[in-house]
């Protein structure tokens, strides 16, 4: 009996000291605990439990909420502004837009133009909205009064989303967000979010401006950065772009996990489903398809085959190129004899035998076979759209990249055999290269959610 009364007794202290405290206090204290709830939600909560995080943080926003209409702080000259902010905050914790929030937040600025946070939150409700002019003028507009982490990394995620007038325009709001990520980053270097969002503009930066492999390697760097934070690692949206960049470096087992793993974060979220499950299919065609040789009959593939002729390998066909006044020798190999990686002064020749379907065709694939009947997987990235080889084209591939992949997933084993090319004009395709018009940059395909 005495311990219930005790109970009593602190529980009634605990009450009055929250009445003797600043109320704009015990409301920023109570946004914070929402927001941790949210943000830190595995750490309490098993990664079965993802289905139900939505749900619990209704529960604890409607459980904050009624904390400010204990707090009738409106009331006090002065603390309006900050009341609008926070009540206008805590409605922003969830995912949707809420007209509500957007309507405090607005509040919020007029009466106190320089709350630094409101500004950004306000453009977080933009951005929900789907507002993108709107979002990027509260984010610039917060900037004068502090150069701060949270508006820099958003404007880099607006910028991209950002309707341009031009591929141009276009490049150059890529390139201004990847500063603008920079920056963020720089600010706090601890940051997964900051990280996060660089990872992205990266990302962006390698489909809008070049397909380099050095790009890809930046996207991934900056990921293994933001998952060292633990707010960050419990976003989906993270290995969403984590597996979307490991696609694109063609390491498929890691990405089949990281889309899995965005998946169990946010059982809610179709893109990482969608994605996973366009990329298994996708590896069973390519394995199919080069087990098969491209379901070719025997005698129409020996025709082909019989067809090959190196007239057909254009300015290679004497067993070597000039690259910047300099011969390089070109030795020509069985497609079965390439080393994984970079095979320097070889060259490979065949012919298409089948060209593979894919939801965003990036990149170009299709599977090609020497005279020894051998068959191999060929990624084509940077190829204009609509420029693709045919079935029966004849295909010259200098100093191939080849990589040979063994994996078992989710019952399926698969070993496939893949050349990649990265720059097309240096394919020669029927006696001729490729020239830069046949050349372009693919689009990055990703919700905004995702960013």
């Amino acid at each position: 009996m005495s311990t219930i009364i005790d109970d009593k007794v602190v529980a009634s202290a605990k009450a009055y000291d929250e009445m003797k405290e600043d109320p704009i206090i015990v409301l920023t204290k109570s946004v914070d605990a929402l927001y941790h709830f949210r943000d830190h939600y595995f750490e309490n909560h098993s990664i079965e439990d993802a289905k139900n995080k939505n749900d619990d943080l209704e529960v604890e926003l409607k459980d904050t909420l009624a904390k400010f209409d204990e707090c009738k702080v409106y009331e006090i000259d002065g603390s309006r502004a900050k009341y609008y902010y926070l009540k206008g905050k805590a409605l922003n914790v969830v995912e949707r837009f809420i007209p509500q929030a957007e309507e405090l937040l607005s509040k919020a600025v007029k009466l106190e133009p320089k709350l630094l946070d409101a500004w950004n939150e306000l453009g977080e409700c933009y951005w929900k909205k789907n507002d993108i002019k709107q979002a990027k003028n509260c984010f610039l507009g917060a900037l004068p009064h502090e150069r701060n982490k949270v508006s820099l990394r958003n404007l880099s995620m607006v910028l991209r989303q950002e309707p341009a007038e031009s591929h141009e325009q276009r490049v150059e709001n890529i390139k201004k967000g990847v500063n603008y990520a920079k920056e963020a980053v720089a600010l706090d270097t601890s940051d997964g979010q900051s990280w996060t969002i660089l990872g992205n503009a990266y990302l962006a930066s390698y489909f809008t401006i070049i397909q380099n492999p050095a790009v890809l390697r930046l996207s991934m760097s900056a990921y293994a950065q933001a998952e060292k934070d633990i707010v960050a690692r419990s976003k989906s949206y993270l290995y969403f772009n984590k597996a979307m960049a490991l696609k694109y470096q063609e390491e498929y087992k890691l990405a089949l996990d990281a889309f899995q793993r965005a998946l169990s974060l946010d059982p809610s979220w179709s893109d990482p489903r969608n994605k996973h499950d366009e990329l298994l299919k996708n590896l069973k065609d390519i394995q199919n398809l080069c087990e098969k040789r491209g379901y070719l009959k025997p005698k129409k593939l020996s025709h082909m085959i019989e067809a090959l002729d190196k007239k057909h390998m254009g300015p290679y066909k004497n067993g070597s190129y000039t690259f910047h006044n300099q011969t390089i020798k070109l030795d020509l190999i069985p497609i079965r004899n390439l080393k994984q990686g970079v095979n320097t002064e070889k060259i490979v020749f065949g012919k298409v035998v089948c060209w593979i379907r894919s939801v965003d065709m990036v990149p170009f694939t299709f599977c090609m076979v020497d005279e020894e009947k051998y068959c191999v997987a060929v990624t084509v990235y940077n190829l204009a759209e609509g420029r693709g080889v045919v079935v029966g084209d004849s295909i010259s591939i200098p100093e191939p990249f080849f990589t040979h992949q063994k994996f078992s997933y989710s019952d399926h084993e698969f070993d496939i055999q893949s050349i990649r090319v990265e720059v097309p004009t240096v394919l020669v395709v029927n006696g001729r290269k490729l020239n830069r018009n046949q050349q372009a940059c693919a689009r990055l395909l990703s919700s905004t959610r995702s960013d």
